[in-house]
């Protein structure tokens, strides 16, 4: 799933459709490779003897093409989803800024419903009755959600045309020009700030100055055409104003791995019986995690934000910094907690002989 946000950062918003029917064809696909493993000889659906009977290279292939089709979508869908939604808003309306603000938190709220019914039912199908059923469901709600998203099309606002370039090509560029014109002398590069400030001072920053050798036209430039113009320059430096949020989130993206990676091993582990005959499958325990984000999503926004908005005059009660800096906090303290029950659980694992034994039970 990581390399799927990485390879599609060079898909733009403008293609959302195109994402939804990437996923869609990976759905489709991880059906069919269920499908034909299921047609595998008979011996080899014992679970016991699953390892004599290793799978055709070419299904292998096919499984992940399917996984990484699954995950290239999945990468540009969720950024541009979000987007997308926000751009319905007018922000230079005060009750549509305000409605806006409330988007972000309603919309993970009706993921996370989605995300704890689908782990919670889907888990318990692949698990217990067909691999090809728990691709299969996935792959049909996608055609709904697909027609559905269709169906709007002449509704959506603020759908523009844009023929700029692509702005990871814009930037990329502003990078290359400088380069290039590294060593340009000290009264070249006051030249080119003073002239770009002359044009648009309210456009120039002071940061990142040596972006600004970017704008001087060289002779590899004016042969091709890739001089470049303020604006661009001035987004290569927003960019990099991003890199410190940046570098704490893939932090944060380590931390979020665990729910779905570690936890997961750690849940293969416990007693997940209820009643005499039901086994919570170890992946549906993910669904604590989002069933916990739908009960404080309601409380943070009709509880805590009209408070906090007395006190900071802001319509979204705190900045969009602080929120990310609360979260963080908690899921510091939340991992902490996760570390020490499990140094405690390996502790009485060690006191017993039980380390190589997962599914040996302390009385």
């Amino acid at each position: 799933m990581g390399n799927g946000y990485e390879a599609s950062t060079i898909v733009d918003d403008n293609y959302l459709f195109n994402l939804d029917w990437c996923k869609l064809q990976g759905l489709g696909l991880l059906t069919m490779s269920a499908v034909l493993s299921s047609h595998n000889p008979s011996e080899c659906q014992n679970t016991r003897k699953i390892m004599s009977c290793p799978p055709p290279q070419c299904q292998v292939i096919f499984l992940f093409l399917s996984l990484y089709l699954v995950a290239v979508a999945e990468g540009g869908h969720k950024p541009c989803t979000q987007a997308f939604g926000a751009d319905q808003f007018d922000g230079r309306d005060s009750e549509e800024g305000k409605a806006k603000s409330s988007y972000f938190n309603w919309l993970n709220f009706c993921v996370g419903i989605s995300l704890s019914v689908s782990m919670l039912t889907l888990s318990y199908i692949q698990d217990k009755l067909s691999w090809v059923l728990g691709f299969g469901i996935p792959c049909i709600l996608m055609v709904v959600a697909l027609l559905l998203f269709l169906l709007g099309t002449n509704t959506y606002r603020y759908s523009v045309k844009r023929e700029d370039k692509n702005p990871f090509v814009r930037i990329s560029k502003v990078f290359v020009e400088a380069a290039r014109n590294w060593r340009l002398n000290p009264s070249s590069e006051k030249a080119i700030e003073e002239g770009a400030q002359g044009t648009l001072s309210h456009q120039c920053s002071h940061e990142f100055n040596f972006l600004n050798k970017a704008l001087l036209g060289t002779k590899f430039s004016e042969e091709d055409g890739k001089a470049c113009i303020v604006n661009e320059v001035e987004e290569a430096k927003a960019v990099l104003r991003l890199f410190p949020i940046w570098s704490t989130c893939l932090i944060y993206a380590m931390v979020l791995a665990q729910s779905s990676t570690f936890f997961t091993e750690q849940g293969m582990t416990m007693d997940r019986s209820i009643g005499s005959g039901f086994d919570i499958p170890s992946s549906s325990l993910k669904s604590f995690l989002t069933i916990t984000v739908v009960l404080f999503i309601p409380i943070y926004d009709l509880v805590f934000v009209p408070i906090a908005t007395v006190f900071t005059r802001k319509p979204s009660g705190i900045t969009m910094l602080q929120r990310i800096g609360i979260g963080m906090f908690l899921s510091t303290i939340s991992i902490a907690i996760a570390a020490l029950v499990e140094m405690k659980r390996l502790k009485i694992a060690q006191e017993h002989g039980l380390v190589d034994m997962p599914n040996a039970t302390v009385q």
